[in-house]
């Protein structure tokens, strides 16, 4: 059994970035506070999840639930933004994140709301050495926060069944994302607090799909989202300049 009060020293985890993000875990839910841009990449974002997910395993849509049964891994689950929603979709949702104080709001909020989710304050390494895997194995807005990007995308395919898929969104290292998500969204809009992201953290397309390819996975595809400030929403795109989502499947085993 996993203790839930496990210790964070696994290579992935940059400590420093865990701490930033459990001083603000009383936030999660707020869709005026300091986690706002989550909220409003919400629906783009469970769009692209629902999509991906429901056309790799044959599910058909429109339909009420069809993620049913499937086992979905959301690693760095933060409060559960994107867990209950995939929750209530269908899926058996685990739900990881190494500061204890994002799981505490993450275990709080779906009691409220009715909903089982299995939430460990724990990293993916030590879930990883318990033998489990997942159907889905999603990473996002996790890659530009964890100290070693290729063994985080090792990490999470062999987390991931074999027939599985493994989603990740994360940010492009252009000067087009320096200027958007760094210097508008944390000092001239303040979406985010100053200091949220490194920009020699963010991960290119190619640098991604050298990685997902070295892990093993296959049929890797990008998807790019970008927001509209006239409407303020955000929507998929074919402009993968600054937000992307990737998708890999783990091949069956032969």
């Amino acid at each position: 059994m996993i203790s839930p009060a496990a210790p964070t020293t696994a290579p992935s985890v940059d400590q420093s970035e865990v701490d930033r993000f459990a001083r603000i875990a009383g936030e999660w839910w707020d869709p005026k506070g300091k986690f706002a841009p989550l909220h409003r990449l919400g629906p783009a974002r469970m769009s692209f999840l629902r999509d991906r997910i429901a056309g790799h395993f044959g599910r058909p849509l429109p339909a009420s639930r069809p993620l049913a049964g499937l086992s979905i891994l959301d690693i760095g689950c933060g409060g559960g933004l994107v867990a209950e929603p995939l929750t209530r979709l269908g899926a058996r949702v685990t739900g990881i994140d190494p500061a204890a104080d994002n799981i505490a709001a993450a275990t709080t909020h779906a009691a409220t709301s009715g909903l089982e989710i299995d939430y460990r304050a724990v990293t993916a390494e030590e879930l990883a050495a318990s033998g489990a895997s997942f159907d889905v194995v999603l990473c996002l807005e996790v890659v530009e926060h964890v100290t070693d990007p290729a063994a985080f995308i090792a990490l999470a395919a062999s987390l991931t069944r074999p027939g599985g898929l493994v989603l990740a969104s994360t940010i492009n290292r252009t000067m087009k994302a320096w200027l958007l998500a760094i210097v508008g969204a944390e000092y001239v809009l303040r979406w985010l607090p100053a200091g949220t992201h490194r920009w020699d953290r963010f991960v290119t397309p190619d640098e991604m799909a050298r990685h997902m390819s070295a892990a093993g996975l296959s049929r890797i595809s990008f998807e790019g989202m970008v927001y509209d400030p006239l409407g303020d929403r955000w929507s998929l795109s074919s402009d993968t300049d600054v937000n992307y989502f990737a998708a890999a499947a783990r091949p069956e085993a032969i």
